[in-house]
């Protein structure tokens, strides 16, 4: 089965269109990533093979189903898509402790502790979300969504606010991932990044023109 198929996707903004038939398909257990300039749709195609943004016209199958359909999509896939919600007053242990729960798994046996320790946040388990910096936001991101189950990650531009040792690190996590069956779309600006991930580089034509 594909993981991801689109065809013939079409997405306007007013009167510009961002994306005009645009085919995809990324193989269960492989891993695509969108590149090219800013402003030609890369965020807009993660959104909607997320099921969070619905397209004018064509069609998305993830596993075989539409996306964001129903609670089997969900259980299936992570993303980073979205900006997270940071609860009031629980630390990013118990963030990741929520995580793990609500998908069936203990923190402790998803490795919660490492995972934090691994992304460069293991001193900040007992800070609150909100008053850490864009980079370590980012990294816990990044980590609740490697540790919670999932079939299919969408991630866009995972390197952003990253030192070098953190892409390292990112992309090491990502090519693992890959490595045990799991299925990737991302979008970055980054091709060492790209190439360190396991993933497959693909250039998204800019409609600028159009």
């Amino acid at each position: 089965m594909e993981a991801i198929v689109v065809r013939d996707l079409a997405v306007s903004y007013g009167s510009t269109a961002v994306l005009t038939g645009l085919d995809l398909t990324v193989p269960a257990g492989t891993g695509v990533c969108i590149t090219g300039e800013n402003g030609i749709g890369k965020s807009t195609l993660l959104r909607c093979v997320a099921g969070l943004q619905r397209p004018d016209e064509g069609e998305i199958e993830v596993f075989g189903g539409p996306p964001g359909a129903a609670p089997e999509f969900w259980r299936a896939v992570a993303t980073t898509v979205e900006p997270p919600t940071w609860y009031p007053g629980l630390t990013v242990r118990e963030h990741a402790e929520l995580v793990c729960r609500a998908h069936g798994v203990h923190a402790d046996d998803a490795g919660a502790d490492e995972a934090l320790e691994r992304l460069g946040i293991g001193a900040q388990t007992d800070a609150i979300p909100a008053s850490m910096s864009s980079g370590q936001k980012q990294r816990l991101t990044l980590a609740l969504a490697f540790l919670r189950p999932s079939r299919l990650l969408i991630l866009d531009e995972p390197e952003q606010r990253l030192d070098p040792e953190g892409r390292e690190t990112v992309a090491a996590l990502i090519a693992e991932y890959l490595a045990d069956g799991g299925s990737l779309l991302m979008a970055s600006h980054d091709d060492a990044f790209t190439a360190a991930s396991g993933a497959s580089g693909v250039g998204m034509p800019s409609l600028a023109a159009r």
